[in-house]
C-alpha cells in the first residue's frame, strides 16, 4: 500500500506540478492563518466558516489544516498523492459551497456578484496530474518507494 502512495519517477513533471500547486496555495494559507496578503486571519476565517457558512467547526478547522499542510507536503514531495488528493477534495468542496452559483468564469471585470469556478478546475487538474504522476524529481517520495 505505501508503495502506491510514494511511487514516483525521476521526472521534472512532478516537481513542476508540486511547486505550482504550492506557490498558488501557500498565500491562501497565509491569509487564513496569519492575515497576511490582505487576509482575515485564523479567528475571523473560522468565524466566517462556522457562523456564515454554517460549517461544523471541525470541518472548518480541517479546511485550514489542508490549506497549510498539503502545500508544505507538496513542497518537499512527501506523500504527494495524499496531499494532491486532499487539495482536490478541498477545491471540489469550495466549488460547490461558494462558487458554482456564479458560473464558470472568474470575475475579471467586476461584472458579476462573485467569482466563478474556473480557477478551481485548473487547480483540480494540477492536483489530478500530481496524483497520477507522483512527486517526481527532488521529492522525498522517491526515497521511500
Amino acid at each position: 500500500m505505501s508503495n502506491n502512495i510514494f511511487k514516483t519517477t525521476d521526472d521534472w513533471t512532478g516537481l513542476v506540478l508540486r511547486l505550482s500547486m504550492t506557490v498558488v496555495m501557500i498565500p491562501h494559507a497565509i491569509q487564513h492563518t496569519t492575515g497576511g496578503f490582505g487576509g482575515f486571519g485564523y479567528t475571523k476565517v473560522m468565524e466566517y466558516f462556522t457562523a456564515t457558512m454554517h460549517m461544523p467547526w471541525l470541518l472548518a478547522f480541517l479546511v485550514i489544516v489542508i490549506e497549510v499542510l498539503a502545500p508544505l507536503l507538496l513542497l518537499v514531495g512527501f506523500a504527494t498523492r495524499l496531499a494532491a488528493a486532499s487539495l482536490i477534495v478541498l477545491m471540489t468542496g469550495i466549488i460547490f459551497s461558494s462558487h458554482i452559483q456564479f458560473g464558470f468564469f472568474m470575475n475579471w471585470l467586476g461584472a458579476q456578484k462573485g467569482e466563478g469556478y474556473e480557477y478551481h478546475l485548473l487547480y483540480i487538474g494540477l492536483g489530478l496530474a500530481a496524483f497520477f504522476n507522483g512527486g517526481g524529481k527532488y521529492s522525498i517520495d522517491r526515497y521511500l518507494q
